[in-house]
């Protein structure tokens, strides 16, 4: 790959500018895969310059990896002005969407939970627990009690519906509409189960 003319930037920028390479680089290749040579390249600095930013590769591939967290965490914010079974629905529509046009970039946020490097997971962790406590908050405003049992519940979905949008959100036979309802009702179940009351 031919080096890219070098552009002055400011170190801001020029950090953001790398990371925001890992990425996208993210589309056709696994975080482990993800090189400071390569992304130097891309930039047109050298590496010594992409190691005075991040440290090490592990600390390249933690920005990076939290930088792709946050923008799934923003693209998946519940709307708090609709009620809570409709906002489940709003965000899991968009959840579905965000996978769909981010697919290699989910599917390596889910991979990074299985790490080797404890930033990495860490950052995947906090991830399912932001979206466990989306879930959290909405089930608890129709009626379930906080209890050990509902964690359990909220991460063991959390789980499912990772696997679920890796192995449907980019096939072209499941429609990303037949997807979210099938979300929602597996989210629903487990409401159920908490709460027969509420299901």
């Amino acid at each position: 790959m031919a080096a890219a003319r070098r552009t002055r930037m400011s170190p801001d920028e020029r950090r953001q500018q790398l990371v925001a390479l890992g990425v996208a680089a993210l589309a056709d290749r696994p975080l482990e895969a993800v090189t400071v040579e390569d992304l130097a390249a891309q930039a047109g600095v050298s590496p010594g310059l992409v190691h005075y930013y991040f440290g090490n590769r592990q600390g390249l591939h933690s920005a990076i990896v939290r930088t792709a967290r946050d923008a799934m965490l923003h693209a998946t914010q519940p709307r708090p002005e609709l009620p809570p079974r409709e906002r489940l629905r709003d965000t899991l529509d968009r959840f579905v969407e965000f996978v769909h046009d981010h697919d290699a970039t989910f599917y390596s946020l889910v991979r990074g939970a299985a790490s080797g490097d404890e930033h990495v997971r860490a950052t995947i962790q906090h991830a399912r627990d932001v979206l466990a406590g989306h879930l959290r908050d909405a089930f608890q405003e129709i009626g379930v009690a906080p209890t050990p049992l509902l964690e359990v519940a909220l991460h063991s979905w959390i789980s499912f519906a990772e696997q679920a949008l890796v192995e449907a959100a980019t096939d072209p036979a499941i429609s990303p509409s037949d997807l979210a309802d099938f979300l929602e009702r597996s989210a629903l179940g487990v409401l159920a189960a908490l709460h027969p009351s509420a299901g």
